[in-house]
């Protein structure tokens, strides 16, 4: 995957002026294009609502605002350009995204200023990474007609999106009890189990009560570790390998899967096998990622921006997305270092998942 600017280039001379240091987007009407003038943007907002299809030649700008560098939000943004890429060239339209990326660096300040940038800039919906992202994005957009299309965010009601108006998107909620059955397939007699989370990231508490449950139910033990920094997660990979854990569950969470190209060895060193909620996870070398395919989040996430722009619909015609989840990805390099056998493991998890995916280490993608 081609590595992701940290803002964009037009919000980066915006952010020198202004001591800012993130990017802009906005929104105009589905209906208008992205040239229509200020004054006569509430209309075509209204208007562009009931549109039944876009005109040849018309361009609209999509604001995308990723929440943090991070493996699986990149390849979701990836996917998002190049899905829309693909159905202007088929519908002879143009979706300009390249001026309206923005990435927040997981940094709240910078979410808010974008948001403000957003209504301002007048693009004509803005697709939003990872819950954070969503609800600032949400709130920025009170009181106007910009469509907000979410993905990745685990939880959609919990988060207070779900029959709210001017908001939709796909989740990439972790089936907790399928990836917990990983762990007990390869490790039988597993006595102890560690769980490594960022206590404030909202993707990561449902998923640990669920695995809290399962070890209950199995009368396995479990240790807590947490971090809101690499440095802090870190300390509690080491933390964890100290306890003498032969396992750690991680779910959908950012800040862990952003340290993970940190802590990969120090779980493989040790013996531990990483189990994750996301491929790309494994794809920064952890030895198991399992969750949804993000390539796949990031094209039904287009889809429902074009939808939106192109199709006529609202929000509200487009309930939120789910996936199954099924696919196991397995880094082969991480499997050797832990001295498993790859088949053996394979034959162990075939019960628990419908596809397995192998992959080595990239430090990026």
């Amino acid at each position: 995957m081609k590595t992701m600017n940290m803002i964009s280039r037009r919000s980066f001379l915006k952010a020198t002026a202004a001591a800012a240091v993130v990017s802009a987007l906005g929104l105009t009407g589905c209906g208008s294009s992205g040239s229509s003038a200020a004054a006569s943007s509430t209309a075509s907002s209204a208007a562009g609502s009931a549109a039944a299809a876009s005109e040849a030649g018309q361009t609209f700008k999509v604001g995308i605002v990723n929440y943090v560098d991070h493996a699986s939000l990149n390849q979701i943004v990836a996917s998002v350009e190049s899905r829309l890429d693909e159905v202007g060239a088929e519908k002879g339209v143009t979706f300009d995204y390249a001026d309206y990326y923005a990435n927040a660096q997981a940094d709240q300040s910078n979410l808010n200023q974008i948001g403000a940038d957003l209504v301002a800039d007048q693009v004509d919906v803005i697709v939003a990474v990872a819950t954070p992202t969503a609800a600032t994005m949400l709130a920025a957009v009170e009181d106007t007609d910009i469509p907000v299309v979410y993905s990745a965010v685990t939880d959609p009601v919990s988060a207070g999106f779900d029959g709210e108006e001017g908001i939709t998107g796909t989740s990439d909620a972790l089936n907790t009890e399928a990836i917990m059955n990983l762990i007990t397939a390869i490790n039988p007699d597993i006595d102890t189990i560690g769980l490594l989370y960022d206590l404030s990231q909202d993707a990561s508490t449902q998923a640990i009560a669920d695995a809290k449950a399962f070890c209950d139910s199995k009368g396995i033990k479990y240790i807590e570790k947490n971090g809101t920094t690499t440095a802090e997660v870190q300390m509690a990979a080491e933390a964890l390998v100290a306890a003498g854990v032969k396992a750690v569950f991680t779910p959908t969470d950012n800040t862990v899967m952003t340290a993970e190209l940190s802590i990969y060895e120090t779980f493989t060193d040790a013996g531990v096998m990483h189990f994750t909620g996301a491929d790309s996870f494994a794809l920064n070398g952890a030895f198991v990622g399992y969750g949804v395919d993000y390539v796949q989040l990031g094209e039904a996430t287009a889809d429902m921006v074009v939808e939106l722009l192109c199709g006529g619909k609202t929000p509200a015609d487009l309930p939120y997305q789910t996936f199954d989840n099924g696919i196991v990805t397995i880094n082969t390099e991480s499997c050797e270092a832990l001295g498993l056998d790859l088949d053996t493991v394979k034959e162990a998890f075939k019960p628990y998942c419908t596809e397995i995916v192998v992959v080595t280490t990239q430090e990026n993608f």
